[in-house]
């Protein structure tokens, strides 16, 4: 099978099967071979691994995963590209191709039926407007996970990596650094995709923790306490978490917990660590 990442092959491809893109899907695919190269060993994927592929597109990453890993599950939203997949992916027997939502899929019963329900890998080009939503459903779902290879915006991967008391700072940051240890891998330009997007993008790999930085005992109060705090930026965390209406957290409550953690009345939550909204938490709960 002609290799995808060489532009002219996608070229064919496209025109053979006379597809369009679809803007509500954030289609842009990746022609470059050398990116294509460096995701793979970035992610370290080798025949040991059952790879789950995130909008494989019209197979242009699978073909590579294919040729990498013991077995690749591409799942893709677009019922237009299936019929493509199955032209460009023929050649490989190690995949199977699911026309599916994959904020609907339960991915704990995929990694059961196609790898023992042991850790599995995560490749994805991802648009960026669900991007944390997928991100936060494979966290949050407690899949078996090893590493979340994904290309997101730059600005996105920005966000995952920074610390407190940047404006980049936010939910986000906290969720991806509690769950994983986030390493940038390469900044991709714009004209590696077909249609260009009007933003470069960035590959980041986010290997999950063996052991969790942070012990706390709610997890999801937590959560709660870090999205009330970002939602209202500009607050102070006494006025943010109290206007949430979080149960049992009230004025008096936060006021108190701040105080014992030896933080000001007026702190807000872009001031606070990963560390500090656990034991604050604790404290609420």
């Amino acid at each position: 099978m002609a290799n995808l990442g060489i532009p002219s092959n996608t070229f064919q491809i496209l025109e053979k099967y006379n597809f369009n893109f679809q803007k509500k899907f954030g289609q842009n695919f990746l022609i470059d071979t050398n990116i294509l190269e460096g995701i793979v060993k970035g992610a370290e994927i080798t025949k040991d691994d059952c790879v789950l592929e995130i909008g494989p597109g019209i197979g242009t990453m699978t073909q590579y995963l294919c040729e990498n890993a013991k077995f690749v599950i591409a799942v893709e939203i677009d019922k237009n590209l299936i019929p493509i997949l199955n032209d460009t992916l023929s050649e490989y027997s190690n995949k199977v191709i699911i026309n599916e939502d994959v904020l609907k899929l339960d991915i704990n019963e995929l990694t059961n039926k196609y790898n023992d329900g042991k850790p599995i890998k995560v490749v994805a080009n991802l648009p960026y407007y669900i991007t944390t939503p997928i991100i936060m459903g494979l966290f949050e779902s407690h899949v078996p996970l090893d590493s979340i290879t994904v290309m997101v915006q730059k600005e996105v991967a920005d966000r995952m990596k920074v610390g407190p008391g940047t404006k980049d700072y936010g939910a986000l940051s906290l969720a991806v650094q509690f769950y994983s240890r986030p390493d940038i891998l390469m900044i991709v330009s714009a004209n590696c995709f077909v249609p260009r997007p009007n933003v470069d993008s960035a590959v980041i790999k986010l290997t999950l923790h063996k052991e969790m930085p942070v012990t706390v005992k709610n997890e999801a109060l937590m959560f709660t306490l870090i999205r009330a705090a970002f939602n209202q930026r500009r607050k102070t965390m006494v006025n943010a978490l109290t206007n949430a209406g979080i149960n049992n957290v009230t004025k008096e409550n936060v006021l108190s917990a701040l105080e014992k953690m030896n933080l000001p009345a007026t702190i807000r939550g872009e001031a606070l660590t990963l560390a500090e909204f656990a034991t604050l938490s604790d404290y609420l709960s």
